[in-house]
C-alpha cells in the first residue's frame, strides 16, 4: 500500500487529468450508473462519502465538511482517498483527497466545455480566489492560449491575488467581456446579472451541490444549452438546475449529459451560452486516482 501526498498528486498534472476523464468517458464509462454521494451530520460538520467502481479498481473519497474551520486557519473542506483493487478489494493506495479534488475538477470542467471553447487567446474571468478558482485557471491555461484572467471577488482586499469587485463598473465590463466564466464559490444565491454575459460564452459552476444553492441566475440557464455530470445527479444535487426547473425556465428533458458531449453524441453550437454545472461525483476522483498512481510507476 503506498500513500501519495498532495505532491505526487499534483504531479500528474491538470493536461493528463483532464485526458484521463474524457479516455474514461470515451471508453465507456457511464456516469449514470455511479453511486450516490452519502452525507453524515456531524456535530461541527458533515462526512461525505463517496464510493466508485470501475473495470479495474474501486476506490472511496472520505470527505470533511468543517464550516467553522476558516476562523481556525484550516480549509473548510478536507478530503482523503482510498483506493483498492477491483477483485480482491484490498488497499492500494491512499491518496490526498484534496489535492485530488483540486485537479479533478477542473480537469471534468474543462473536459466537458473543450469543444466549445475556440482556439483563440481566451478571456477568462473566474468568479472567486480560491483552490478551484486558481486550479481552473491552470487546467485551461494547459489546453488552450488564455490571453487574460480577472478574478472577481467581494472584497478584494481578502486575497492576494489581483481580483476585482464583484458587481462594480469593472466586474460588469470583464463580464460582457469573458469567452468563459468560471464560479468557484460558497455562495448560495446568483453571483451577477447573466444579462452581462454574450450569447456565445461558456459558463462553468462549480461552487455548490445542494438543491438550494446557487451561483447563476434562472435566466441564463433558460437561454444556455445546459450540460451536466448526470441527469438524475443533476436533478437530485445541482440547485441551479433544480430552482431553473422550479421557476419554469428549464426543461429537465433539454439537459445534456457530459458523456454525451464528450463523446460527440451530442453537439454543443455557438449560438447560445453554453453552461456545465457540475456537483462532483464518486467516479472522477476514482479515474483521477488510478491516473495518479499509474504516473508515479
Amino acid at each position: 500500500m503506498r500513500f501519495l501526498d498532495a505532491d505526487a498528486v499534483a504531479a500528474l498534472g491538470p493536461a493528463a487529468a483532464m485526458q484521463a476523464v474524457t479516455d474514461a468517458l470515451r471508453g465507456g464509462l457511464d456516469p449514470a450508473t455511479d453511486p450516490a454521494r452519502v452525507a453524515v451530520d456531524l456535530s461541527h460538520g458533515q462526512f461525505l462519502f463517496m464510493p466508485s467502481e470501475t473495470p479495474t479498481a474501486a476506490g472511496v473519497k472520505v470527505v470533511t465538511i468543517a464550516p467553522d474551520n476558516p476562523a481556525r486557519g484550516l480549509p473548510r473542506i478536507q478530503a482523503a482517498y482510498l483506493l483498492f483493487d477491483r477483485d480482491a478489494l484490498t488497499l492500494r493506495a491512499v491518496l490526498d483527497g484534496t489535492a485530488l479534488t483540486t485537479l479533478r475538477t477542473p480537469a471534468v470542467s474543462v473536459a466537458a466545455v473543450l469543444r466549445r471553447l475556440p482556439d483563440v487567446a481566451l478571456r477568462v474571468v473566474v468568479v472567486g480566489a480560491g483552490p478551484q478558482a486558481i486550479a481552473h485557471v491552470a487546467t485551461l491555461s494547459a489546453v488552450r492560449r488564455v490571453r487574460e484572467t480577472i478574478h472577481l471577488v467581494r472584497d478584494p482586499s481578502r486575497t492576494a491575488l489581483d481580483a476585482v469587485a464583484l458587481g462594480s463598473a469593472q466586474s460588469d465590463e470583464a463580464l460582457r467581456s469573458a469567452d468563459i466564466v468560471v464560479c468557484a464559490t460558497s455562495a448560495r444565491h446568483p453571483l451577477f446579472d447573466s444579462a452581462l454575459l454574450r450569447d456565445d460564452v461558456v459558463v462553468v459552476a462549480v461552487g455548490t451541490h445542494e438543491p438550494d444553492a446557487r451561483e447563476l441566475d434562472a435566466a441564463l440557464l433558460g437561454r444556455a444549452t445546459v450540460v451536466v455530470e448526470d441527469t438524475a445527479t443533476a436533478l437530485r444535487e445541482a440547485g441551479d438546475v433544480v430552482m431553473a426547473v422550479e421557476d419554469g425556465v428549464l426543461d429537465p428533458r433539454s439537459l445534456l449529459a457530459m458523456r454525451d458531449v464528450v463523446t460527440g453524441a451530442a453537439d454543443v453550437t455557438a449560438d447560445r451560452p453554453l453552461v456545465f454545472k457540475s456537483v462532483g461525483m464518486p467516479w472522477q476522483d476514482l479515474v483521477i486516482a488510478e491516473a495518479v498512481l499509474q504516473c508515479q510507476r
